[in-house]
């Protein structure tokens, strides 16, 4: 039967009267309150009715209880938990993507890649499965979007990075118990096209010739401007200090294999001009998230690279050029500020900077490739070009420049051929 306990006031100042029922159990007591009721125009209605009514809710409470009707606070607890691993497995993609793979992703990866995994998620994954309870997404699903991207004619790359994100996605989920089955356990790799076979990274490379050929361009740019400052006809000097820097920048990237926001991130203090050389410790990236931010380079470790004459003049060059009108820690500082210039405008200088001297495809990393496949075809071993370019090992670089190393080692090889010739028309000369 229900106990009433004795009349209470709560700290709003009403008063109450606290029922228990007791279920026959340990620990099985179950509890309410019952408040003083008042009429509808607020005013407490007389003792006489509220003890009729306490009576009434009391034996309403008991039946509810002995129906199974009330739980326990535990029973809440555990009803509650219940309810909400229920509603966790029923989410969408994009919900899944966003409250559990990416902030796990997020603690991870660079800043760079979480970007670029978020950029998948908003123009291929969400437009096309996003909205999709994760729980009905099937192989066939999934197939069609990695076909449909293959379509449109991305990069076999660009599928490849597709089809793990979407892999790392499903499996998380399998793996929390969120989907009872990973739908990419049927879902086959993306096979590139025999008509778009891409070329390996040594093939994507400017020859040595070629190479030169820009190296011309950029300098006679800067040419052009120091001429035009000379006459007079640009007193600002802007011109000039941009093509100086672009020349700088051109020269230091090919010569050095640097990644493009690794030079964006050097600073003067990194240069040693008596050793002529710069220590590469640190990469500028930018994502729209984030804005600009400076990282490590990106096998965590910073590497110390000779460098040529040439880049060194002009490296000189440009310090001055720049010491003359602002100061500035950066090497490659935008114009009269101490800012660094945006890791991504080397990208639209090459881009037009291409076109205007008709190089195909003309962007930073192409420096980067000729310059190793360069060192490598003319003699260079592969652990150096490696430390040089700041691969983690050299197994990067050989699966990179296999084509290259290729060459090298034929050359090598003939160079062997060639000296034991020689040395055996030198004993039949001897000889006679």
């Amino acid at each position: 039967m229900a106990s009433i306990g004795k009349m209470e006031t709560a700290k709003d100042g009403r008063r109450f009267w606290l029922i228990r029922v007791r279920m026959g159990r340990e620990d099985s007591t179950r509890k309410t309150r019952f408040y003083w009721p008042v009429k509808k125009n607020g005013d407490p209605v007389s003792e006489t009715a509220a003890l009729r009514e306490l009576d009434k809710f009391a034996a309403e409470f008991e039946r509810q209880c002995k129906a199974g009707k009330v739980l326990s606070r535990e029973e809440k607890k555990q009803e509650k938990a219940k309810q909400q691993a229920e509603l966790a497995k029923l989410k969408t993609v994009k919900q899944y993507a966003e409250g559990v793979f990416m902030p796990a992703k997020t603690v991870t990866v660079t800043e760079n890649t979480r970007a670029n995994y978020q950029q998948f998620f908003d123009k291929q994954i969400y437009p096309a499965i996003g909205s999709l309870l994760i729980t009905d997404i099937t192989p066939a699903m999934v197939s069609k979007l990695l076909l449909d991207y293959q379509k449109k004619g991305f990069s076999h790359g660009s599928c490849i990075k597709l089809y793990n994100i979407l892999n790392g996605l499903f499996e998380m989920a399998f793996l929390d118990d969120t989907i009872p089955m990973s739908p990419m356990l049927k879902v086959k790799r993306p096979v590139q096209s025999k008509d778009s076979i891409e070329k390996p990274e040594s093939e994507k490379a400017l020859t040595a010739q070629e190479l030169n050929y820009v190296l011309s361009c950029v300098n006679s740019e800067y040419t052009a401007a120091l001429q035009n400052v000379e006459k007079g006809r640009d007193k600002h000097r802007t011109v000039l200090y941009s093509a100086l820097l672009w020349r700088a920048y051109i020269e230091l990237s090919a010569d050095t294999g640097a990644r493009r926001g690794e030079l964006c991130g050097l600073k003067w203090s990194d240069i040693d001009w008596e050793k002529k050389t710069v220590t590469i410790s640190r990469n500028l990236q930018y994502t729209a998230q984030k804005g600009i931010y400076v990282t490590t380079p990106k096998n965590g470790k910073a590497r110390v690279v000779d460098i040529g004459d040439d880049a060194s003049d002009l490296l000189k060059a440009l310090q001055n050029e720049q010491a003359a009108h602002h100061l500035s820690e950066w090497v490659f500082s935008q114009e009269g500020t101490n800012t660094p210039i945006h890791p991504q405008s080397p990208t639209r200088y090459f881009k037009k900077f291409g076109e205007r001297y008709n190089i195909p495809d003309f962007h930073p990393h192409l420096l980067r490739h000729s310059a190793a496949s360069i060192a490598i075809t003319h003699g260079a071993d592969i652990a150096s070009v490696s430390q040089r370019l700041g691969h983690s090992d050299t197994a990067v670089t050989l699966r990179m420049y296999t084509h290259a190393n290729e060459e090298s080692m034929r050359a090598a090889g003939q160079a062997a051929r060639d000296a034991i010739k020689n040395a055996l028309k030198k004993e039949a000369a001897a000889g006679t």
